[in-house]
């Protein structure tokens, strides 16, 4: 009987694993596929007019360039969990560049976020939209309690790009906090 069992548990483990490995093949073949349809979004815009661009969910509108990691992320229109498996989530009411608001990023910790706990205050991120190209500067980044409400104010008083994605970045299941940056325009 204990033969059984073991050989039981070994199979459950190997199948837990076997999904987590096809999961991350899965979502950077997703994410490859919207970063394609950002550039695509990005260099034959069709007639974009900044006041007008209202993306569908889901829909791939932009590329986060994060230099100093060396990341072209896509960013999509939504944070839902089918959403967030093809690239950056731009948080449903938030703003877009230009438009004199909170613009908030969100992206899982462990695939597009995975190296943002390298960024410091100071370093350089990038937004391009088909409507055009824009700078922020890291300011400074906060963790926060994962229920922290407080961070998305959706503000519009003045231009801010907020970044956040779960913490800590080794955490293994649901992470408890929240890791924040935010970048202001240059």
């Amino acid at each position: 009987m204990k033969k059984y069992m073991s050989i039981l548990l070994i199979a459950a483990g190997l199948v837990l694993i076997g999904y987590g490995v096809w999961k991350v093949i899965d979502t950077g073949k997703k994410t490859e596929q919207t970063l394609e349809d950002a550039k695509l979004a990005i260099e034959h815009p069709q007639k974009v007019d900044q006041d007008r661009f209202k993306p569908k969910f889901g829909e791939a509108v932009g590329i986060l360039e994060i230099p100093k990691i060396n990341a072209e992320l896509p960013i999509v229109e939504g944070t839902d969990a089918d959403d967030l498996e093809k690239g950056v989530g731009h948080y449903k009411g938030s703003y877009y560049p230009n438009e004199n608001g909170q613009i908030v990023l969100s992206g899982h910790r462990d695939t597009v976020f995975r190296r943002t706990e390298e960024l410091k205050k100071g370093d350089r991120l990038k937004v391009l939209l088909p409507y055009g190209s824009f700078s922020y500067e890291i300011k400074k980044t906060k963790i926060v309690d994962k229920s922290d409400m407080s961070i998305i104010t959706l503000q519009h008083d003045k231009e801010e790009l907020i970044l956040t994605t779960c913490y800590p970045f080794s955490y293994i299941g649901h992470a408890p906090k929240r890791y924040i940056i935010y970048g202001k325009r240059v």
